[in-house]
């Protein structure tokens, strides 16, 4: 039995639209979370580190507020954050539980702890400059 042009041309056309489909949902997720693999529980994008400046210590050494916040889509609990930090120092005392560091440009946030999903942690340093803090690992 032969098949009439006709109607393979229709099926060509149906299995080409059902391509371009598939190719439109995968784009369309990498692009909602485009640092997630997927399968994955949480990624480093579900931690959030913001800071800005407050008001300067008594002798005018500027100070800055960090919060670092888990803003997990999953409900994820995430713990073992690590930060890119440099030789970050502080003239202001840091309680070590919420944040230290470790060696150069390995920081460590709520002693290594869960940050519960939703929650956000916050401390203030001092220094004469801002440092760039990027979170480097996590664990879900």
């Amino acid at each position: 039995m032969k098949t009439s042009p006709s109607i393979r041309r229709v099926a060509l056309v149906v299995a080409a639209v059902m391509v371009g489909f598939l190719l439109i949902l995968y784009t369309a997720e990498a692009l909602i979370e485009p640092n997630r693999i997927w399968g994955e529980k949480c990624s480093k994008s579900d931690i959030v580190v913001s800071q800005g400046p407050t008001a300067p210590l008594p002798n005018g050494i500027p100070t800055y507020t960090v919060e670092v916040m888990n803003v997990c889509v999953t409900g994820c609990n995430i713990s073992g954050i690590h930060l890119n930090c440099g030789w970050f120092s502080s003239a202001r005392l840091i309680n070590p539980h919420v944040f230290k560091r470790l060696r150069y440009n390995d920081c460590l946030v709520n002693d290594g702890k869960p940050l519960a999903n939703g929650a956000t942690l916050s401390f203030q340093y001092a220094n004469t400059f801002l440092y760039p803090l990027a979170v480097s690992s996590i664990v879900c």
